[in-house]
């Protein structure tokens, strides 16, 4: 793990590598691939059944400490890596390296890496994006996926273009999208997020890791380099999607709409007075939710 991200780790309580392993305890881990190595946290049994989350902006891995630590004390093997962009040693240069596509086979790269041969896949906001094509990818690889607060691409899409509310509520991404500097030095002048659910000491964390030389503008360009057209692969593996009604950035007709693009087993969690961020907000809730979802996929 880089230097900077072990720091934050041990500022949230979560051991070293030289720390005694406990069944519950996260501990960091480095996932090495042919596109760099990740940084990631991990928890639970290494003979577990497995688990890999992937976060949003502008979390890191530790976004999912509430749900890491359920995961490990049920016997599951859970893994959150900072995405492609957040982790520095998979940090590359130019916007057209933040497409999709190339998270997306950050995923397979990160399984083989890891020896998972199946996994269980959750992602939030950008994780729920890169979640929704891998899972229609790699169906012969995900067991199962749970997508937080992003409808599947082609609803969300379709939402972008048709529905105004979508639109207004997806502006501010024209802003991301703005030339560096412009929306970093925004951001950086704001100080640290303020995220219900997460504490003073983890948004300082989120904001301290994204201050680093060239986080930020990775970060970004990630809105930078994707439309999110082109995804309209349907997915066949049993899905949960965990939505909820004071998200001001996704708009209902999306995640009314993610339905038609699941052919397998699908449930919608909609959760009354939550908003975008609902790993942290709606900690015990998700994870409540996930643990019953992945215990009812047992193939």
């Amino acid at each position: 793990m880089s230097a900077t991200a072990a720091i934050g780790v041990a500022s949230l309580g979560i051991a070293g590598t030289a720390q005694a392993a406990e069944p519950t305890r996260i501990q960091p881990l480095r996932i090495p691939t042919p596109a760099g190595t990740f940084d990631a946290v991990a928890a639970g049994p290494r003979h577990g059944r497995k688990v890999l989350l992937l976060h949003g902006f502008p979390e890191f891995g530790i976004e999912w400490e509430h749900q890491l630590r359920a995961l490990a004390a049920a016997g599951y093997r859970a893994v959150a890596p900072d995405q492609r962009g957040y982790s520095p040693g998979v940090r590359p240069l130019g916007i057209e390296n933040y497409h999709l596509d190339h998270a997306v086979r950050d995923v397979r790269a990160m399984a083989d890496s890891l020896g998972w041969q199946r996994f269980d896949l959750v992602g939030h906001d950008w994780g729920a994006a890169v979640a929704w094509i891998a899972a229609a990818k790699y169906a012969r690889r995900v067991r199962s996926l749970t997508a937080v607060s992003v409808p599947h691409l082609g609803a969300f899409a379709e939402a972008l273009r048709t529905d105004p509310v979508q639109r207004e509520a997806s502006k501010y991404m024209e802003d991301f999208r703005a030339p560096t500097p412009i929306p970093e030095n925004l951001i950086l002048a704001g100080g640290p997020p303020t995220i219900p659910g997460a504490s003073p000491e983890k948004c300082a964390e989120y904001f301290r890791r994204l201050s680093q030389p060239g986080a930020l503008t990775a970060a970004l360009n990630w809105y930078r380099a994707n439309d999110f057209t082109g995804y309209e692969q349907r997915v066949s593996v049993p899905t949960l999607f965990i939505a909820s009604t004071k998200d001001r950035l996704v708009a209902p007709s999306g995640v009314a709409a993610t339905k038609n693009w699941v052919t397998g087993p699908y449930r919608l969690e909609n959760l009354v007075g939550i908003g975008h961020n609902i790993p942290e907000e709606a900690a015990e809730t998700t994870t409540k939710l996930l643990l019953a979802h992945l215990a009812s996929v047992c193939f």
